[in-house]
């Protein structure tokens, strides 16, 4: 369920009236630097999980294999 017109703007009114008209800018510069901050460490962690699963992968592929003594 995403927020209609009205009710974002009846948010951004709260927040200028408790913060303030000349906060306002500040809070998006820090809340857009938070949401970069964010985007940047999921993608590392998505890449760091990425690199588990094949290694794993991997070492299981390798165990399937038969070797020379076995065959």
């Amino acid at each position: 369920m995403r927020p209609g017109l009205w009710q974002i703007l009846i948010v951004v009114l709260i927040i200028a009236l408790v913060f303030g008209a000349k906060k306002i800018p500040e809070i998006a510069r820090a809340l857009g630097r938070s949401s970069g901050e964010f985007k940047k460490g999921l993608k590392e962690g998505n890449a760091a999980a990425a690199e588990k699963a094949k290694e794993i992968k991997e070492a299981f592929l390798d165990e399937e294999k038969p070797t020379d003594k076995q065959a």
